[in-house]
Order: structure tokens, then sequence, then C-alpha cells
């Protein structure tokens, strides 16, 4: 369930940003119009920035995903090799939520 919820946040943080480079790019294109030497290069530095945003976007997200992908075989494999362990821990850290909650 929490690798389900980080993946979402992960799905609608990632989404966000490439909507964030879908409205830059369409600012871009719209003030194509715009003339003169500054706007030309000030449209060529946000298209090279733009370009390596989107780079970098998609490196972050394929390494997220293949850190994400190790931790969820990792805890799987604690889980199963350790099962009372795990319910231990899991109760403990239940315990210690419900603590912090209730002090608010």
């Amino acid at each position: 369930m929490a690798s389900k919820s980080a993946k979402t946040a992960q799905e609608i943080l990632m989404a966000d940003f490439q909507a964030l480079v879908r409205d830059t790019e369409k600012l871009l294109a719209d003030t194509a119009n715009l003339a003169g030497d500054q706007a030309d290069d000030l449209r060529e530095q946000i298209h090279d920035r733009l370009t390596q945003a989107r780079e970098t976007l998609q490196l972050t997200q394929d390494s997220v995903r293949e850190r994400g992908q190790a931790a969820l075989g990792s805890a799987e494999h604690y889980v199963q090799e350790n099962p009372w362990q795990a319910v231990g821990i899991a109760a403990g850290v239940g315990l210690l939520i419900g603590l912090l909650a209730n002090r608010r």
C-alpha cells in the first residue's frame, strides 16, 4: 500500500513537471512573433533549457523507478524471509505514528 501511494505521488509529480514543460514550450511558441535579436536569443535559451530539463527529468524518472523497484524487491524478500520480525516492525512503526498523532 505504501509503495502504491509513493508510486502515485511520483506519477503526479512527473505529470506536473511534464505539464510545466509543455506549458513553457507553448509560451515559447506564442512568443515566436516577437522581433529582435534579444527575443531570438531568449527563445533559444529557453528552448535549450527545456531540452536539458526534459533529459534530466527522463534520467531522474528512470533512476527513481530503478531504486524503487530495488527497494520493493528487498522489502519483499525481507518480509518473506522474516515474516514475524516484519510484523513486529510494522506494529512498532504504527504505535510510534499513533503516539505522534495523539500529541497534536
